[in-house]
């Protein structure tokens, strides 16, 4: 048992080593052959928790690699915390130190990628790492990228979708994920499972389609100047996506207006009384008064203009009201008003407000409706696509060099 603990230590140490070196190749444009693992937040502070796994693994230290005790397969846990001391069915860890958490994995990390956790009940690939926490314990995923994006490009896009649109999909957002790694690093993970990140569902989530999409490009990312872009998607552009300078106010080349298939896509219309508007202003600070004119020019695709950005985007209102007059971005009214876009017209008649608009999404980088009509009536390739949406970015083989 001594041996396979020291074994156990060491394949930490290298696999530590590894990961720095493969983000260290990121950088330098170096090849890599090995697939980087990630930790993804599952819940932010449990209770307690109902774990096992298909596999042997192991229950130990993160801070020392210290293992309490091994795991047979199928056997479950029931892991509580109280004041950062963790409990397995009602036994306390003794350990030095538990401040950095407790991992649940298989002995050796090169089969990672084989190991299936049942946490309360829910399939995830790859182990497992608990956090202490002021209330309880965060629970996290500690899974491969490709076991990742398994559980993620089915939330994403509707797994029935064209095969080449499905291949983009995945390959944006394994650039993504590694390119935002250590987003979460300060509080113990990588990525969490919401939108702020990537909508991640474990196994219960992985379809047929969407992992032979996975499959066919493993380890595939997308490059300009031999880095990883800032792969961003969005539902439908309504037609035409957008400029980054005119939603971030940084200019990042591949991230330009790009004309779709089809136009005016996705239309939605939304109607709030004045009065109604009023409100949702004065909470974000624009005191008005009661809404009285709205200066708005007409919305054209792909026209600009001093208030509209190049794809006919909303840069910014003028709206007058009994208070006063005051100019509002774009973006902030398609937040407090709950708009699904920037591509709308606004009016004012009769004490109601009108708005008409198209898209769905904030216009940056691959509109996944339009990857769809591109693949299906374009007979796009994956990588047109791509191409597309990102300009002047190129594909890169990350890993699954070998066959794998």
């Amino acid at each position: 048992m001594k041996k396979a603990t020291s074994e156990g230590t060491l394949w930490c140490i290298r696999f530590v080593f590894l990961s720095f070196f493969f983000f260290f190749c990121l950088e330098s444009s170096a090849e890599a052959f090995w697939q980087p693992e990630l930790f993804v937040e599952l819940r932010t502070s449990a209770s307690s928790l109902r774990l096992s796994a298909d596999q042997s693994t192991e229950l130990c230290n993160v801070s020392t690699g210290e293992k309490f005790m091994q795991v047979p397969a199928g056997t479950q846990l029931i892991i509580t915390c109280s004041n950062r001391t963790f409990y397995v069915n009602g036994k306390p860890l003794r350990f030095q130190d538990l401040s950095a958490g407790v991992d649940f994995v298989v002995p050796d990390l090169r089969t990672l990628d084989k190991q299936v956790s049942h946490i309360d009940g829910y399939l995830y690939r790859g182990g497992v790492r608990l956090l202490p926490r002021e209330n309880g314990f965060a629970v996290i995923n500690r899974v491969t990228t490709e076991g990742y994006l398994q559980g993620v490009v089915p939330q994403e896009m509707p797994s029935s979708w064209n095969a080449e649109a499905l291949k983009a999909q995945a390959v944006a957002a394994r650039t993504f994920a590694l390119r935002h790694r250590r987003r979460h690093e300060r509080d113990g993970f990588d990525l969490c499972a919401t939108t702020h990140c990537q909508q991640y569902g474990g196994i219960r989530a992985e379809r047929a389609e969407t992992n032979a999409a996975i499959q066919a490009t493993c380890g595939e990312v997308q490059v300009y100047q031999g880095k990883l872009i800032e792969a961003l998607f969005h539902t439908d552009s309504g037609g035409m996506t957008e400029n980054s300078r005119d939603v971030w106010g940084q200019d990042i080349s591949y991230l330009h207006a790009a004309t779709e298939v089809h136009r005016n896509t996705q239309p939605w219309e939304k109607t709030l009384t004045a009065n109604e508007c009023s409100i949702l202003l004065s909470r974000h600070g624009k005191n008005l008064g009661q809404l009285k004119k709205i200066e708005l020019s007409a919305l054209q695709l792909g026209k600009s203009g001093p208030d509209r950005t190049a794809s006919g985007r909303v840069r910014f209102v003028r709206i007058t009201g009994t208070k006063g007059q005051d100019i509002v971005s774009g973006n902030d009214l398609r937040n407090w008003l709950g708009l699904r876009s920037t591509l709308f017209d606004m009016t004012l008649r009769d004490g109601v407000l009108f708005l008409q608009g198209y898209g769905w999404g904030h216009g940056l980088g691959l509109s996944q409706w339009g990857a769809k009509a591109y693949a299906e009536e374009q007979h796009w390739t994956y990588h047109q696509i791509l191409r597309h949406y990102y300009a002047g970015t190129t594909e890169k083989k990350l890993y699954c060099n070998e066959g794998k």
